[in-house]
């Protein structure tokens, strides 16, 4: 059915306006991102496909700027809506962290290593940065790998931390595989870095590893 058939009140725009956000399903919600379709689909079924193609909202969101520019239909105009929508999301949640300990929002915390580290097709280990207070001061990827590992040094770890500073920092990085189950190279890893860094009194408050729809954290597995 055309959009222009739709009663009023089905109308994306229109259903959001009279009932807020939180009442449209995902197809809606990204089709007023897209706002047009394609001569043989209409807007809603442009964004019910793309998002059958990247496996829902996340796979989407999450999609490098390449993926994006083979999508019939994505052109680079809707391509850095997209791209901002992400942005957006990750600089909200790091101002809120930023704002009180971690430790009172650790969900956030995962939703923002989430969208920062998940669905990338190359290894990122990456510290988030903390103030004495447990409050965010910046996170940094420190090192890059291939798809199965990353070279590590905790020297550089240490470095960093004293430039910023930090008394607490938390690890993480990705798995490209999608699965988040740690290694026993990511335990013994941990255990490096901690003892490495207590050496300058900056505690290891967790090791978050990042899959696809997964987040798994050290701490919560008693394996700090």
């Amino acid at each position: 059915m055309p959009l222009r058939d739709l009663p009023a009140d089905a109308l994306p725009r229109e259903k959001l306006l009279a009932r807020g956000p939180g009442a449209l399903a995902d197809t809606e919600l990204l089709a007023l991102l897209l706002r047009t379709g394609l001569p043989q689909l209409n807007v809603l079924q442009l964004a019910d496909k793309l998002l059958a193609d990247f496996n829902g909202l996340p796979g989407l969101l999450r999609a490098q700027p390449s993926q994006l520019a083979l999508i019939k239909g994505l052109g680079p105009a809707k391509q850095a809506e997209i791209g901002a929508v992400m942005e957006i999301a990750r600089r909200t949640l790091a101002v809120e962290l930023a704002r009180s300990p971690v430790f009172d929002t650790p969900a956030k915390v995962k939703d923002y290593l989430s969208l920062r580290l998940s669905g990338l097709e190359h290894e990122v280990f990456a510290v988030l940065f903390l103030d004495s207070q447990h409050r965010l001061l910046c996170m940094e990827e420190l090192f890059r790998g291939t798809l199965t590992q990353t070279s590590v040094y905790p020297r550089e770890v240490v470095k960093r931390a004293l430039q910023l500073n930090a008394g607490a920092l938390i690890l993480a990085h990705n798995h490209p595989s999608g699965l988040a189950e740690p290694s026993r190279a990511d335990e013994f890893l941990t255990q490096r870095l901690k003892s490495a860094l207590q050496l300058v009194d900056v505690a290891v408050l967790d090791h978050l590893v990042i899959g696809l729809g997964q987040t798994v954290s050290f701490a919560e597995r008693g394996l700090l």
